[in-house]
């Protein structure tokens, strides 16, 4: 790149005082900097941190070269206005430059599983199962029918609740057992006694 295609002035130059100046050209008059806010307002460090965070995201576009981003670095920490740190990153942009991502697909492998659907049948045998206990059995009856019904329609539709569907059976029968016994065991006493 030619040496007349910078701008007239390098902000990491100092003149008198510490303070940027110009490179002066013949025939060119340097225009003074209008920046954001007041530019003699002094630098707070937090200000010192941002304009190095903008010098390092410039470096690491490639905007920079070692030895300038190592000079601009230390004018921004030296840099006792916001005018001089705004000199430091004007011709940068203010950050890293987005880049554009393409969207990757993620492999099925790593997607989490979908959880099946609970089959309704198998929690209704669950809960009438449970109910055995305290309705005396009267529920054992619907937790069979409901749980082999839920049964054949999970090994069909691959619906979740199989677990739930053998907990209503195995109560259901159980509770069911139970009352047949009773029922056979006062049949014979009655049967002894009559």
């Amino acid at each position: 790149m030619s040496q007349s295609s910078y701008p007239s002035w390098q902000p990491w130059q100092e003149g008198q005082g510490g303070v940027p100046q110009p490179v002066p050209q013949p025939g060119v008059h340097p225009q003074a900097w209008v920046g954001h806010g007041v530019p003699s307002m002094l630098a707070s460090h937090a200000d010192r941190e941002r304009a190095v965070d903008v010098l390092r995201a410039g470096f690491g576009e490639g905007r920079l070269e070692k030895g300038e981003f190592d000079k601009r670095v230390a004018r921004a920490y030296a840099a006792r206005t916001v005018g001089e740190l705004a000199l430091l990153v004007a011709d940068l942009p203010q950050g890293p430059v987005p880049q554009p991502v393409a969207a990757l697909q993620v492999p099925r492998t790593f997607l989490p599983v979908p959880r099946p659907q609970t089959n309704g049948k198998a929690v209704g045998a669950a809960v009438c199962g449970l109910l055995c206990v305290p309705t005396f059995g009267l529920t054992g009856i619907p937790a069979i029918v409901l749980g082999h019904a839920a049964r054949s329609e999970i090994s069909r539709t691959g619906e979740g609740g199989d677990g739930l569907a053998m907990t209503g059976l195995v109560l259901g029968w159980m509770y069911t057992a139970g009352w047949a016994l009773v029922l056979v065991f006062l049949t014979m006493v009655s049967a002894l006694v009559g």
